[in-house]
């Protein structure tokens, strides 16, 4: 099998992306293990869009800042698949990205994705303001681009001292009073970190707000009135 490898390669002289079917018609097989073990020794990626069915060799892309190449709607990524790319993304940014501004860079849709990589831990998701942004997973980096993130945010009122359900949007009030119905016993910051969980950046100021705007429950004081949970 040594004109393997040359055969491939004379291919991809022709064509900077092939799909299986070629990569079969020119070895001649119908061996998925002979078509990967003549790539593996040449060196190729897959396209982390569609479904990982495109194929290039190492060499061809032209990778740009982010580690991409778009070989007309064909995406691919030094980092392999679209999980690993989304984390590699999502780790290095310095804010975080929202799902529109990955969906842009990406070209393709990420929504499920993304929330596949949040529910295994892999990503974390925060509400700013009115919108959800996608973080790292390691606190350290999260901490950081959410601090740039408050510097990205428009400047807003400063919040009263009791806040009304209407201030908060409509899915984290109903979130919050769920959690206080389920779980009685939770106090101000166990509440914080429950809505946390489900993707709610919230500051015990507001959930106090809440408690006594429907009469819920004595108020827990947290040793940081002011920041975020």
């Amino acid at each position: 099998m040594l004109s393997d490898p040359a055969a491939v390669t004379k291919l991809f002289q022709t064509r900077a992306v092939v799909v299986l079917g070629d990569l079969y018609q020119v070895l001649k097989t119908r061996s998925r293990t002979t078509v990967f073990r003549v790539l593996s020794a040449i060196g190729y990626h897959s396209s982390y869009s569609d479904r990982r069915r495109y194929y290039t060799l190492k060499g061809i892309p032209q990778f740009d800042s982010r580690g991409l190449w778009h070989y007309r709607d064909i995406g691919f990524s030094q980092f392999g698949s679209l999980r690993a790319t989304l984390v590699h993304l999502v780790d290095h940014s310095p804010a975080g990205y929202t799902h529109e501004e990955l969906q842009t860079i990406l070209k393709l849709r990420v929504h499920d994705t993304l929330l596949f990589l949040v529910n295994t831990g892999q990503l974390r998701r925060e509400q700013v303001q009115d919108t959800y942004v996608y973080l790292s997973a390691q606190r350290a980096q999260r901490m950081k681009q959410l601090a740039e993130q408050q510097k990205l945010a428009p400047p807003t009122p400063a919040e009263p001292a009791s806040a009304a359900p209407g201030e908060l949007a409509p899915a984290v009030l109903i979130d919050l009073l769920l959690d206080v119905i389920r779980h009685p016993e939770h106090d101000v910051k166990e509440v914080c970190r429950q809505l946390a969980s489900l993707g709610h950046w919230i500051t015990p100021d507001l959930v106090e707000g809440v408690f006594r705007n429907y009469g819920l429950k004595k108020t827990l004081r947290s040793r940081s009135r002011h920041s975020p949970c």
